[in-house]
C-alpha cells in the first residue's frame, strides 16, 4: 500500500536523479572541448594503428618505438602540409607589393567625383548625408584588430588541441594492452564477444570511411585544379589542395573554400584591368567551384558515403546538421565517424530496440 511517506521518497529520488543527471550534462557541456579532443584520438589511433603494426611485424620495431616513429611521420606530413602553402602565401604577398596603389587612389577619387556630380545632378549633397546619418560614429575602427585577436586565438586553439590530440594518442597506442585488459575488468565476461565484435566492425567501417573521404578529396581536387588551370590562375595546384582539405567540414568548408579561391583569384590578377580581366575570372572561377559543389553533393559524396558507412544520405546530413549546432566546425568533422561508433555500439548491445534496428539493418 502506498504511503504519503513513500511517495515523498520516491519523488525526492525522481528529483534527486534527475539532479545528478542536469550536473552530469553541464559537466559534459563544460569540458566538450576535451570529449573532442579523446574521440579524435580515438580515430586517429585506429588510423595510426595499421601503420604501428607494420612497424612492429615487418620491420621488428618495439611497440614505443613503433608508435613514435609513426606520429612523427604524422607530425611531419603536417609540417610538409604548412610548407606546402609558404610560395602561396609569398606570392600573393608579392602580388600586393607590386600593386599600383597610386592608381587605384586615382580611381577612387575619380569614381568619388563622378558619384558626387551625379548625385548634385538629382539635388543631393552627398556630405550633408553623411552627416546626418552619423556614420563615423557608428564605424568600428577596432574590427581589424578584433579580427586579428581572432585568428591568433584560432591558431592557438588549433595549435592546442594538435598537441593535445598527438598527446593523447601516444599514450592510447603505446599502452592499448593496457587498456584493453582495464577494460576487461570493468565489463562482463558474457559483454566481452560483443564488444571485441564492435571494435571490429568499427575498424572496418572506419577504414571504408576515410577511404571513402580521401577519394572524395581526391576527386574535388582535380576538379579545382582544372577548374583554375582554365582560367590560367596562379598557384592552382597549391590552392586546389588547399580548398579540397576545407571540404573536411562539411557544407560549411566548400563554401569558404569558394570564396577563398575568388579571393585568390582577384589577387593573383590585381594588376590587369579590373572590369575586363580580374573581376570576370573571379566570377568564372566561383562559377566553376560552384559546379564542382554541384558534383559533389549530388553524385560523389552521396555514392562514397552511403556505401562507405552504410547510411542514408539524409541520416549523415542530420547527424553533421545537430553535431555542429552542438559542437561547432570540430563536431561536423567527427559527426560520420563518432555516429559509425554509436550504430557498431548499439546494434551489438541493443539490437532489438526499434529505431536501432531500423538505422543499423544496413551493417
Amino acid at each position: 500500500m502506498l504511503t504519503s511517506k513513500t511517495i515523498a521518497n520516491g519523488i525526492l529520488r525522481a528529483i534527486g536523479i534527475l539532479t545528478l543527471i542536469v550536473l552530469l550534462l553541464y559537466f559534459i557541456y563544460q569540458i566538450q572541448t576535451v570529449i573532442i579532443y579523446i574521440i579524435v584520438a580515438i580515430i586517429f589511433s585506429m588510423i595510426a594503428n595499421p601503420i604501428i603494426e607494420f612497424l612492429r611485424k615487418k620491420l621488428k620495431f618495439s611497440n614505443t618505438l613503433a608508435v613514435s616513429t609513426t606520429l612523427v611521420l604524422f607530425i611531419f606530413l603536417l609540417i610538409g602540409l604548412f610548407l606546402l602553402f609558404v610560395p602561396l602565401i609569398t606570392s600573393q604577398g608579392n602580388n600586393l607589393s607590386l600593386l599600383d596603389t597610386q592608381s587605384i587612389q586615382t580611381r577612387l577619387v575619380s569614381l568619388y567625383g563622378q558619384l558626387n556630380t551625379y548625385l548634385d545632378s538629382h539635388n543631393i549633397d552627398i556630405e550633408q548625408v553623411v552627416k546626418e546619418a552619423d556614420l563615423t560614429s557608428k564605424l568600428r575602427f577596432n574590427y581589424f584588430t578584433d579580427f586579428f585577436n581572432s585568428v591568433i586565438g584560432t591558431i592557438s586553439s588549433l595549435g592546442i588541441g594538435i598537441v593535445s590530440v598527438f598527446f593523447i594518442s601516444f599514450f592510447f597506442l603505446k599502452d592499448k594492452v593496457q587498456f584493453i585488459v582495464g577494460v576487461k575488468r570493468i565489463i562482463p565476461e558474457s559483454q566481452e564477444d560483443k564488444i571485441l565484435n564492435s571494435i571490429d566492425k568499427i575498424r572496418d567501417l572506419l577504414t571504408r570511411y576515410f577511404i571513402g573521404l580521401i577519394i572524395q578529396l581526391t576527386i574535388i581536387c582535380i576538379l579545382y585544379l582544372i577548374v583554375l588551370l582554365i582560367f590560367g590562375v596562379e598557384n592552382a595546384f597549391v590552392i586546389a589542395f588547399l580548398c579540397a582539405i576545407l571540404n573536411i567540414i562539411p557544407y560549411v568548408g566548400p563554401l569558404i573554400g569558394s570564396i577563398l579561391a575568388g579571393v585568390l583569384t582577384m589577387l593573383s590578377n590585381i594588376n590587369n584591368d579590373f572590369q575586363t580581366v580580374t573581376l570576370p575570372t573571379t566570377i568564372y572561377v566561383m562559377i566553376g567551384f560552384f559546379i564542382v559543389q554541384l558534383i559533389d553533393n549530388n553524385v560523389s559524396s552521396p555514392i562514397i558515403f552511403s556505401k562507405s558507412v552504410n547510411s542514408h544520405p539524409l541520416e549523415i546530413f542530420l547527424v553533421i546538421l545537430i553535431a555542429g549546432i552542438l559542437f561547432g566546425i570540430v563536431g561536423m568533422i567527427i559527426a560520420v565517424p563518432l555516429y559509425t561508433i554509436l550504430k557498431v555500439i548499439g546494434k551489438e548491445f541493443f539490437p532489438e530496440v526499434k529505431i536501432i534496428k531500423a538505422l543499423t539493418r544496413n551493417i
